[in-house]
């Protein structure tokens, strides 16, 4: 069962930051079809027999490096939004894979460097009454995406919420190697989340195909002590049989 509370302490975090106002949207399809984009080195992660795959916009807050405080004037904010999906490795250590990243500031570009697939474009996060909305279009065309919601009341998760919103560690692959990156914060304090604009090509663009069935949603104001460790290589895992 993934754990509702970070799985590790990063005690040398690289980067912290707050992650607010994120909504989850999720999908379910068929393991073949993400397995099929993911590396040798991972397998889906199933929840009642289906693969899942959420966008999950939001506002990056305050990312700095250890040392620095969150009251430093001229910190970054800008919006992000993550297309993923729920991976193991063969030793059983879950994560999240990501299938595309979106970004309103440029200089993230900088963590292709580990295979975190970032594209930099034009995106918002707009209040509007009881509605959050979120768009974003990358730099020269391409993929984009419309997104309003109405957060509800919140909630006490449950199995299926904790399993969709709540991963300790990302994995990326580059140069032939597989890293893995540590994350810890507070639990996800989550409501849900009714969809009333969905319009997006990032699962097109990466190559879904229809999901199986309409989105599940959440909506959270966000965590504010995320603590991020640096990305380190995974040690090969022998063959299966």
């Amino acid at each position: 069962m993934v754990a509702y509370g970070a799985e590790q302490r990063v005690r040398m975090p690289a980067l912290r930051a707050s992650w607010l106002t994120q909504t989850f949207v999720h999908w379910r399809f068929r393991s073949d079809d993400i397995q099929a984009l993911l590396p040798e080195e991972l397998i889906v992660d199933e929840y009642e027999g289906s693969a899942w795959v959420g966008l999950t916009p939001f506002v990056m807050v305050g990312m700095r490096p250890p040392g620095t405080p969150a009251a430093v004037p001229g910190l970054p904010t800008f919006a992000e939004t993550n297309l993923r999906t729920y991976v193991r490795r063969r030793n059983g250590r879950d994560g999240l894979w990501f299938l595309s990243l979106e970004v309103a500031w440029p200089l993230m570009l900088a963590a292709r460097a580990v295979g975190a697939p970032y594209n930099a474009g034009a995106l918002s996060v707009t209040r509007s009454g009881d509605t959050v909305s979120y768009a974003g279009s990358r730099w020269g065309g391409g993929a984009s995406y419309r997104l309003v919601v109405r957060p509800g009341q919140p909630i006490e998760p449950t199995e299926q919420d904790v399993w969709l919103t709540s991963r300790w560690r990302a994995y990326t692959r580059r140069l032939g190697i597989l890293w893995e990156i540590p994350v810890e914060h507070e639990p996800w304090p989550l409501a849900y989340a009714a969809v009333e604009v969905l319009e997006e090509t990032l699962t097109t663009a990466v190559g879904l195909p229809t999901p199986l069935a309409e989105p599940v949603a959440h909506f959270s104001e966000g965590v504010r002590h995320v603590r991020l460790g640096a990305a380190r290589p995974c040690a090969r895992e022998p063959d299966r049989a």
